[in-house]
Order: structure tokens, then C-alpha cells, then sequence
């Protein structure tokens, strides 16, 4: 016991031998934890539905968090009684597989986000970000009528979609070639959409901000906002993770 402390009090003021040891065991550490990994094809479980965000969506999602939205929305809902019954199914791994930062969030001074999409219309939303106490009175939000002001503008969104194929996203060529004419498209009906649908599954084209004359940020913001949550059939989705934990994938 003796010895034991004796070691112990060299330990201490030893910095640089405190230093090595201290080291080795965080190496030992990220060793356990990172080198499965390398084993594993993929930590996420895929499921049928789960698309890239198009252009537009992505140019919504970059607005979102240049505002700080994250701040006060989260987008995770826990697989618990009151975040189910209050804010719908619980989030699904596979659905932040093309979040690059994620958006679950740390606090809620709003409401989770995650299913938020088809939940209301265009309209509100627009309103909602114009002057959000016109619609939740005891709503804090500020407001973000001037998005509506603003034209939509990506100095390079092909350059964009490229920087995420880098980290894993699977943008085709052609995403890439036609990101700027999507950008435009899914905002206007009248447009040659030409494959857009094939390759963007499920994506809604339409004038989001009631204003067809302009492209605005108002226009990507709700497009992002109305497809979170709308990619995947989630009870489907989730009887499929559970099945995969069951055999030990």
C-alpha cells in the first residue's frame, strides 16, 4: 500500500512523466472507440426514402443556420411518451445522415423542428417568420420578415453540393452540373423541371414564399422547412432498424 502511494505522489509530481501516462491512457481510450469503425461499413442503417437535401432545400438549410435557428429548435425528438405524443415519431439515425453539421439541438425555447414539415402551410410559415406573435401570441421568436426582402443569392451552389460529396453526401455529376437550374426550378411550377423528380424524390416544387416574380430566402427557408421530417415512412423505417439490432447489425 505503501509503495503504492509512494508511486502515486512520483506520478503527481512528475509532470512530464503525468503527461505520458496521461497520453497513453486517452490513446487507449480512442483506440476502443474508433478502431470498430473500420470494421463496421456503415454505423448508420439506410433507409428507403432518405434523399440528399436538393439545391434549394440546402440553400434553406444554410439560412437556417446562419440565423442561429438551431439555437432555439432542436431537431431531435427522443423516443419518449411526452416528445412522441407532442411533436410525432421519434427521430431516426439515417434521417441526419446528410446533416453536415446536425441540427439536434441542446435546448428548445421552440419546438422540436424535426417533423415539422407538411405540418402547416406556406403561408403560415412565411407569416410565422414575418411577425411570429401574429400567430403564437406568446411566441419570442424575432422576426425575419426582411428574408422575404431578400433575393436568393448562392454565388456557387454547385460548389456547394460539391464540398458535400466530399464528406459523403451522394450528389451525382449531374446534381452538380444542374445545381444552379434546380436552385431556380423547384421554386417555379412553370419551369422545365426535366429529371428533377426522379432525382430528388419526393421534393416539392412550388412557389413557397407567395411571391412567383422573385426567388427570395424566404422561398429556400420554407422549402426547408417543409421537407424535414417528410423523407422517410419512419414507422416503417424504424421496424427496419429494429429488426437490425435484433440480428446484431
Amino acid at each position: 500500500m505503501t509503495s503504492m502511494t509512494e508511486r502515486h505522489k512520483t506520478l503527481e509530481k512528475n509532470v512530464t512523466l503525468l503527461g505520458v501516462c496521461a497520453l497513453v491512457a486517452v490513446a487507449i481510450g480512442g483506440i476502443v472507440e474508433i478502431a470498430p469503425l473500420f470494421w463496421i461499413d456503415n454505423t448508420i442503417e439506410k433507409v428507403e426514402g432518405m434523399r440528399p437535401y436538393t439545391p434549394l432545400e440546402q440553400a434553406g438549410r444554410d439560412i437556417y443556420v446562419r440565423e442561429g435557428c438551431y439555437v432555439c429548435h432542436s431537431q431531435m425528438i427522443r423516443p419518449f411518451r411526452d416528445e412522441t405524443e407532442r411533436y410525432g415519431h421519434y427521430s431516426l439515425a439515417a434521417e441526419s445522415m446528410y446533416d453536415h453539421p446536425f441540427q439536434w439541438g441542446s435546448k428548445r425555447t421552440g419546438p422540436d423542428l424535426a417533423r415539422v414539415g407538411g405540418k402547416y402551410s406556406d403561408g403560415w410559415h412565411v407569416q410565422h417568420l414575418t411577425d411570429p406573435e401574429s400567430v403564437v401570441p406568446e411566441s419570442v421568436m424575432p422576426k425575419y420578415g426582411f428574408l422575404a426582402k431578400n433575393a436568393l443569392e448562392v454565388p456557387d451552389i454547385a460548389a456547394n453540393l460539391t464540398a458535400l460529396r466530399h464528406v459523403g453526401v451522394p450528389y451525382s455529376d449531374k446534381d452538380v452540373a444542374m445545381a444552379a437550374a434546380d436552385l431556380k426550378a423547384q421554386a417555379d411550377p412553370e419551369a422545365d423541371q426535366g429529371d428533377f423528380a426522379a432525382r430528388y424524390p419526393k421534393a416539392q416544387v412550388r412557389d413557397f414564399d407567395g411571391d412567383p416574380g422573385r426567388l427570395t430566402e424566404m422561398d429556400a427557408l420554407v422549402a426547408y422547412l417543409q421537407v424535414l421530417g417528410t423523407m422517410v415512412d419512419v414507422n416503417g423505417a424504424a421496424a427496419q432498424e429494429e429488426l437490425a439490432a435484433e440480428h446484431g447489425r
